[in-house]
């Protein structure tokens, strides 16, 4: 049931490598047909251009809305997350390849690094293991705090999970995203359009042949999940599980550590 008198904000959070991408071209389309304005919240200070009574669409790739602006009464919000485990094999592999136009950060010179760069030390790692080493203890471990620093009882947002997303194909639960937040019949036509237009399980996929050149090939070299169970090697598997175990559980993607003995990657 949607309510769209009361979701005048319509916001949209992900973390890095959980489907940033993904709602980000799905939320650029519909704002675009729909005109409505959308706004990039960084840091809480960039909420205050947000209008006062105009609708309005927020997105936050890494999650940083306020406490304030998550619990605003006009306010719905999805946020999606994704399993840690897979997080760290896209994040690493993306790194060691990612054009400098779409993340400069990757090339600036860091004091943490002696002046070099994250990427350089990324692909100075001399092997697929090293390189997960590296990327776990970096920019994972960033992105795994941001996920386990969501309130997820926020009665105002609906959570979402990557695995659950890409199997989704009828597309059944991002319909009832929409409906939560409170788009209208003739407005989740569009949303519903820009879903399919914007998925590998919809459009995307004529879009992504071998050897694809565009952007988002570029960006996604595969939506699978449980990529872990081969692609990471049984003993950096178990050096996540001693180090993040923990938040491993509290996410709700493990209940124990024996999912360490599925793990079959490569060890070079």
């Amino acid at each position: 049931m949607h309510t769209p008198h009361n979701s005048r904000l319509v916001a949209v959070g992900t973390h890095h490598k959980t489907g940033t991408i993904w709602l980000k071209r799905v939320f650029m389309e519909v704002t675009r047909t729909l005109d409505f304005p959308r706004f990039q919240i960084r840091k809480p200070r960039g909420e205050k251009k947000i209008p006062p009574s105009e609708r309005s669409v927020l997105v936050s790739w890494h999650s940083t809305f306020s406490e304030e602006l998550k619990s605003r009464s006009d306010l719905r919000g999805i946020h999606m997350i994704r399993d840690p485990r897979d997080v760290l094999i896209s994040g690493a592999r993306y790194h060691l390849n990612a054009p400098q136009w779409r993340e400069a950060w990757l090339y600036k010179p860091n004091k943490k690094f002696d002046g070099k760069t994250y990427h350089a030390c990324l692909n100075e790692c001399k092997d697929w293991p090293s390189q997960l080493l590296f990327e776990m203890n970096h920019m994972h471990l960033e992105t795994l705090n941001q996920m386990t620093d969501w309130d997820y009882n926020l009665p105002n947002w609906r959570e979402l999970r990557y695995e659950e997303m890409i199997n989704d194909t009828d597309m059944a639960i991002f319909s009832d995203a929409a409906d939560f937040l409170g788009f209208k019949k003739e407005e989740k036509e569009v949303v519903m359009a820009a879903y399919w237009n914007n998925s590998l399980f919809g459009a995307l996929s004529k879009d992504m042949p071998s050897g694809s050149k565009n952007s988002v090939g570029r960006h996604i070299k595969s939506g699978a999940p449980n990529q872990w169970k081969s692609k990471l090697p049984r003993a950096v598997a178990e050096t996540y599980a001693e180090l993040f175990g923990k938040q491993l559980k509290t996410l709700g993607y493990a209940e124990d550590d024996r999912w360490v003995d599925e793990c079959t990657g490569p060890t070079n």
